[in-house]
């Protein structure tokens, strides 16, 4: 896989922040950051997903006006 490098500007106390933590951990603040942005991208990511897939299901209710009553999801879920 290329690797790419790219450059962000921090405030000085933040890369204090991390270049500390990175010798707590005994992690250099390269692993920090990239760990940090996947962790990141990972989570929003997700939440992307999460919100097409609410989008779908809110389509399919407005076209066909099926829905679970707050009863019988309740009710099903006792059962399990």
């Amino acid at each position: 896989m290329p690797i790419t490098s790219v450059a962000v500007k921090l405030e000085d106390d933040i890369k204090e922040r991390i270049q500390h933590l990175g010798e707590l951990k005994d992690r250099s603040s390269h692993w920090l950051m990239k760990r940090a942005i996947l962790d990141y991208l990972e989570k929003e990511e997700q939440f992307e997903q999460e919100k097409l897939e609410d989008k779908k299901r809110w389509e399919t209710y407005a076209e066909t006006g099926e829905a679970i009553s707050h009863k019988d999801m309740k009710n099903w879920l006792k059962s399990l």
